[in-house]
């Protein structure tokens, strides 16, 4: 949808590589995509501003590729000279799609990837390889009639089953906006800081979620028991302490006291 992408403006570019792996990797045969669980054993408290269940750790981008490169040196160990490249959303991949296309799981009404098994709290990644593989095959959607995600977006950022406004999503605003957050969507973020997980949190699928076994995702002990008042009086000391390696040093020290004063006001 035209203009639903705000001011992400990298996800116009590319467009050609995102279409076609072989421009990112020459020779480019089969993609494997991987899923990575991150749903954790425990949440923060109630009187507290919230982050996305993805940032409770170490950056994902971190963690996940050095697994990836791992796979890529055993591959080559097994097989012999097997050439590839490894992604975890740092490039122009449709990282849905192809899992998708894998069968990993459905596209769901709110645009993430769900599973029968584990719900959406994972991360995907790839390994595009020079190899020929045998496809697997899609699954079929599990969506039905329910209407949960929709109804539950605090902005009314999923316009339509399957089809997000990406420039009404809490997310955008307190990651990747650069400018101040419009006024008009005050009193619409239900506390959420960095991200937003309202969408996959109200998904029925999600009642199947297995808390994580990666060490490196366990939050910093403060986090969970941070109240509104600690949140609202957090230091550049405290707030390097705390995401010393977490997705939630992009949006920075002053962005992120910018998204609290704006919860606030």
């Amino acid at each position: 949808m035209e203009g639903s992408h705000g001011e992400m403006q990298y996800m116009e570019n590319h467009f050609d590589k995102r279409l076609d792996p072989r421009k990112l990797v020459p020779g480019a045969k089969s993609v494997v995509s991987l899923l990575y669980n991150y749903f954790p054993s425990e949440s923060q408290i109630e009187d507290s501003y919230k982050i996305s269940k993805y940032a409770y750790g170490v950056d994902y981008h971190f963690v996940i590729k050095d697994k990836l490169k791992e796979l890529l040196s055993k591959l080559q160990d097994e097989i012999g000279e097997v050439h590839g490249r490894a992604f975890v959303d740092s490039a122009p991949v449709l990282e849905k799609a192809w899992a998708a296309k894998s069968g990993l799981g459905w596209i769901g009404k709110h645009s993430n990837l769900l599973t029968q098994q584990l719900g959406s709290f994972y991360f995907l990644a790839e390994v595009i390889l020079d190899l020929e593989l045998e496809a697997d095959t899609p699954v079929t959607d599990h969506c039905g009639e329910c209407t949960a995600c929709i109804d539950a977006c605090p902005t009314e950022a999923i316009v339509q089953p399957y089809m997000v406004d990406g420039s009404k999503c809490i997310s955008y605003f307190t990651i990747e906006l650069k400018n101040e957050i419009p006024s008009e969507y005050k009193g619409q973020f239900d506390d959420w800081a960095f991200g937003c997980d309202v969408c996959q949190d109200v998904c029925p699928w999600n009642r199947f979620s297995k808390s994580h076994s990666e060490p490196l995702f366990n939050p910093h002990p403060s986090l969970l028991s941070m109240s509104k008042k600690e949140w609202e009086e957090i230091s550049n000391e405290v707030f390097n302490k705390v995401f010393k390696k977490s997705a939630v040093k992009r949006t920075k020290y002053a962005g992120l006291k910018g998204n609290i004063a704006f919860l606030k006001e």
